[in-house]
């Protein structure tokens, strides 16, 4: 009797032993799963800047190409590339025998034309008296008179006749006007010129220009003070800044760009004219959404997001469009709105309805 309960007893404790486990077992699965932990961003609206990098060279602000007023036979051209120049200091001069010669004969119609008007003079002055005296008639100091005149206007004509003369003799010599250093030079000594053509190029040292060609994007964007910071391609350590100065009103034929002179303020040595330089600024893009790079992820083959409800602390995925993409943010165009929450860390192991505890907050 005795066996009998004791073996009764140990399937009684068997038993309970088993329903004990499967209780466990069913409520370990009916516990809900820990709130899965994740960064999230409000989204805003923010004034984004576009970057902008391009390259061009340095040049002077203010380059000028010096000709001489008349053509004729170069008699010498003694500038040299890179040399300095001041102001006045002969470049160039043509032969000036024909010149000269035409000086000689203004300035003998001169003498010529001043003898003349002493003639005229000393007529009109002897019939004024005579006149006085009553021993000429009228009609005889009225022809003195206009003699005294004509010979006048002649040696009016005559002086400014010399005077184009010794101009045409000074511009057969050809000087700087403004301190600066010549860029290119022109034809050489021995060849006929024509009037107008470029001997030299001056480039004036008061100012120096970084010069781009940059889109047309940047040209409709660019505020009229863009500021510019422009370092050089060898040496980045050489910088300096400046702000647009001068747009081409029209974009180049074949590049269709436009060319863009940049002022540059208080320019280093290094940037010496010809130089290569870098140009970077940024340009407002207007206010846009933008969103941390981590946040985005494939839905349906197109790009989407996780969206927070904060009310149930769930999340729910949603497709957006993409304007563009940066490393580190991305701006989007469609999908989402002011004030609504992204996940920004943590999406891979996120799905629909899930509840999410949030860590922190990005701004």
């Amino acid at each position: 009797m005795p066996t009998r309960l004791s073996g009764n007893k140990m399937l009684l404790a068997g038993t309970a032993a088993l329903l004990l486990a499967a209780c466990e077992r069913e409520a370990a699965e009916n516990v809900a799963p820990a709130p899965r932990p994740v960064r999230t961003a409000t989204i805003e609206k923010r004034e984004l800047l576009t970057p902008f990098t391009f390259t061009g060279r340095i040049e002077a602000e203010d380059e000028v190409s010096a000709a001489f007023r008349i053509g004729g036979r170069l008699l010498a051209n003694d500038a040299k590339l890179g040399d300095r120049v001041q102001a006045g200091q002969l470049l160039a001069q043509l032969e000036s025998q024909n010149e000269l010669n035409a000086l000689r004969q203004a300035q003998a119609a001169l003498a010529a034309a001043q003898g003349q008007l002493t003639q005229a003079r000393n007529h009109f002055e002897r019939q004024q008296t005579l006149l006085a005296q009553g021993w000429t008639t009228r009609a005889n100091f009225e022809a003195a008179t206009q003699a005294q005149q004509t010979a006048r206007s002649q040696v009016d004509a005559a002086e400014a006749q010399l005077s184009a003369a010794h101009d045409q003799v000074g511009f057969t010599e050809l000087r700087a006007d403004a301190p600066g250093k010549i860029t290119d030079t022109g034809p050489a000594a021995g060849e006929v010129v024509q009037a107008g053509q470029t001997i030299v190029r001056i480039a004036r040292q008061d100012g120096r220009d970084a010069v781009f060609d940059v889109p047309a994007q940047l040209v409709r964007a660019a505020p009229a003070d863009l500021q510019v910071k422009v370092s050089l391609t060898d040496d980045p350590a050489a910088t300096a800044t400046g702000r647009i100065r001068q747009i081409a009103a029209q974009a180049n034929a074949v590049t269709r760009t436009f060319e863009v002179k940049v002022g540059l303020t208080d320019p280093p040595p290094a940037m010496r004219l010809g130089a290569t330089v870098v140009g970077r600024a940024e340009v407002s893009a207007g206010p846009m959404i933008d969103v941390p790079a981590t946040a985005l992820i494939r839905m349906n083959q197109q790009p989407a997001v996780w969206i927070l409800d904060p009310s149930t602390s769930t999340v729910s995925v949603r497709n957006v469009d993409v304007l563009r993409f940066d490393p580190s943010q991305v701006i989007i165009s469609q999908g989402l709105d002011i004030g609504e929450i992204v996940v920004t860390a943590g999406v891979q192991s996120l799905h629909p309805g899930q509840k999410v505890r949030v860590l922190g907050s990005e701004q």
